[in-house]
């Protein structure tokens, strides 16, 4: 039974990121083989991080009180393939927005929902967290891989099908995902204990801010180095090859803490791991700016590991220690909101603003995000007792 459900989501995770192997690293060059312009480019990649302030903590609310988050990820499965095959058919900027937006949404709002039954399986299952999320991790290698193939073989038109692809695979594969056995968001006699009220004291608590904060910014901290860093070694010379590999080494590195989460987090507590990862963002993103020599270079790209890796073991901690697991799908959101969302944004855009002026030391600017969120793990590590922030039994009751 353990392995079954484990193995079901981690079949899942490696599911979806079949689809992000694909669609973070091409789909811009696809938008610019159907004629769009680098400012129209921009704004189809830039809106989906903003309008998820509202899409994906709105399902994830609404999973949450129904207790059927499998069902919504079904769904927006489904949804993800018919629009991707739906962009496929199209042309024209405002036509390709819509349905582009459309499936970015619905792509970035099923990862917290998978979450949260990843984080049900840790806690009735005894499952692995780190272990199942690696699967996505190993297919978003893959799936970058055989789309560079691909492409050169059939051209960028392949990409949008290549993403098709990968959203069919995702639906079935949501088919399989294990049924939910979290609590809904209704108490025995079927009066709602989740509302708004419930939503308001989890995300006024400085504590869950403090979180928000720490773990948003650090992940926020990576602007730079996913929009200009090939840019960037590209001008300094070093080759496709070089480059290729140390985003490869990234990826393997963020494989190798997963692979042993396990003992990780026995070892550190969330604050703790958010303190390593905020930590080793400030270092890597610093000596980034400096231009280092390609074996440096190694050395920096394997701290991804702590910098994307620690900090987001550190997130889904927090969340299953921390917060109720009937808010658990509107923490996840809220939380990927923040660190893929309002934050990955803001930081993107500025970015954007500086790199032409500035070059490489535009990296300082992403050490800065990371002290800041450095500063605030340092705040939820004083403030936070290791228990829930919001009691919806009330005081008076036993806290499941």
């Amino acid at each position: 039974m353990q392995f079954g459900y484990c193995a079901r989501v981690g079949a899942f995770f490696g599911a979806i990121f079949l689809i992000y192997g694909v669609h973070l690293p091409f789909l811009p060059l696809w938008l610019e083989w159907r004629g769009l312009t680098a400012a129209e480019i921009s704004i189809v990649v830039a809106v989906p991080f903003f309008l998820r302030i509202g899409v994906s903590p709105s399902v994830a609310f609404f999973s949450d009180r129904s207790g059927r988050h499998g069902r919504s990820i079904i769904l927006l499965a489904f949804w993800s393939a018919a629009m991707a095959a739906l962009l496929a058919q199209l042309s024209g900027f405002f036509a390709i927005l819509l349905a582009a937006v459309a499936l970015s949404l619905a792509m970035t709002t099923i990862m917290p929902l998978t979450e949260v039954i990843a984080v049900q399986g840790v806690r009735s299952h005894g499952c692995d967290y780190g272990r199942m999320r690696l699967w996505g991790s190993l297919t978003f290698i893959l799936a970058s891989s055989l789309a560079s193939v691909f492409i050169g073989w059939l051209g960028v038109r392949v990409v949008v099908w290549l993403i098709l692809a990968g959203c069919l695979i995702t639906a079935i594969a949501a088919l399989f995902l294990p049924e939910d056995q979290g609590a809904s968001g209704s108490d025995v006699d079927g009066a709602a204990v989740m509302s708004l009220a419930a939503i308001r004291s989890l995300v006024l608590s400085p504590v869950f801010l403090l979180f928000l904060l720490a773990c948003g910014l650090v992940q926020a901290a990576h602007a730079t180095y996913y929009a200009f860093s090939a840019i960037h070694w590209s001008r300094q010379g070093l080759s496709a090859e070089v480059i290729g590999g140390l985003w490869a080494l990234g990826v393997i590195a963020e494989i190798g803490l997963f692979a042993w989460s396990g003992a990780v987090t026995r070892r550190f507590t969330a604050g703790g791991l958010m303190i390593i990862g905020a930590a080793s963002s400030v270092v890597r993103w610093s000596a980034m700016a400096f231009d280092p020599g390609v074996g440096v270079l190694v050395v920096l790209q394997s701290l991804h590991a702590l910098t994307f890796g620690a900090s987001h073991l550190a997130a889904i901690r927090f969340i299953s220690q921390a917060v109720d697991p009937r808010l658990a799908g509107t923490a996840q959101a809220l939380y990927a909101t923040t660190a893929m969302g309002v934050a990955m944004g803001a930081a993107t855009l500025a970015s954007g603003l500086v790199y032409e002026r500035i070059g490489g030391a535009t990296f300082l600017l992403m050490a800065a995000f990371a002290g800041v969120g450095l500063i605030a793990a340092l705040g939820v590590l004083r403030n936070w007792d290791g228990g829930l922030l919001v009691d919806l039994e009330g005081p008076a009751e036993a806290r499941p």
